[in-house]
């Protein structure tokens, strides 16, 4: 059985009431948020990570966008940061010098997607992943980046990967893990599967599978039943965990784990 690593929380019971008692009351002490995102036809994902983290309690959260969406988004969005973008409004490998010295000012990096499909921004996001040491989230098509060559991402340390089921099927299956990621696997195969994943990769995950989030850490499940079925789920939950995270480093199973409850 795998009750021994594996917790449940419902909508009206957190796991860990003491981290939601103890919360920042001071914005200055809320910590700082790097979000990351956005291309020339999409801005949503971006947009709705800051307005979620501001939700979540954050206490400064700024929004790196490339410079294609400047001229449209410029005026109506306060907190966008601006870095070079790619003939097709991507960013470009150019942006790497940027997206450092604003994720060395923040203390977490939410790479929160609509980055649409360039080679440039690939090369980009392999760069930073190789130079960046701090806490980072992953969600929507930002993590697509990744899952097909996922052997550094998911032996670095201070990683959470917020998916869809078919995503972390697809990173399983390129590092090669030997246990399969079926949809139609039950709740507790699924719980033991991520289990093993992530007893073997410090690498964190949250997933969503038969009306449960599911958080995965350093062997440590839980898993947060919901009262009704949510279709866009994502970035809202990535922009709550990276906010919980970086609030509570040095606990990140309670963290990400208090952050599915506090985002339902």
């Amino acid at each position: 059985m795998a009750t021994e690593f594996w917790q449940k929380q419902t909508n009206g019971k957190p796991l860990f009431p003491d981290l939601l008692w103890s919360r920042p009351e001071n914005k200055q002490f809320a910590g700082k948020l790097l979000i990351v995102g956005g291309n020339l036809h999409g801005f949503s994902a971006p947009a709705e990570a800051y307005q979620s983290a501001l939700k979540a309690g954050i206490g400064t959260a700024r929004v790196l966008l490339p410079d294609s969406l400047q001229k449209t988004v410029g005026r109506m969005f306060e907190a966008g940061e601006y870095a070079p973008s790619t003939p097709s409004g991507s960013f470009s490998q150019k942006s790497l010098t940027e997206l450092l010295s604003l994720s060395n000012w923040a203390d977490g990096t939410l790479i929160a997607g609509d980055l649409g499909r360039n080679s440039e921004t690939a090369i980009m996001l392999e760069k930073f992943v190789d130079k960046y040491k701090g806490l980072l989230t992953v969600t929507k098509d930002a993590a697509d980046y990744f899952t097909s060559t996922p052997q550094k991402i998911v032996t670095r340390p201070d990683t959470l990967f917020v998916i869809s089921l078919a995503q972390f099927q697809k990173l399983a299956s390129s590092v090669k893990f030997p246990k399969a990621v079926m949809f139609s696997m039950d709740l507790i195969r699924l719980v033991e599967l991520l289990h093993e994943f992530t007893e073997k990769y410090p690498t964190q995950l949250i997933i969503k599978h038969l009306e449960n989030i599911i958080v995965a850490s350093n062997g440590q499940v839980s898993t947060t039943k919901l009262t009704e079925e949510k279709e866009i789920w994502r970035v809202q939950t990535a922009a709550h965990a990276a906010t919980w995270w970086l609030q509570n480093p040095n606990k990140p199973f309670e963290a990400l784990s208090t952050a599915v409850f506090e985002s339902l």
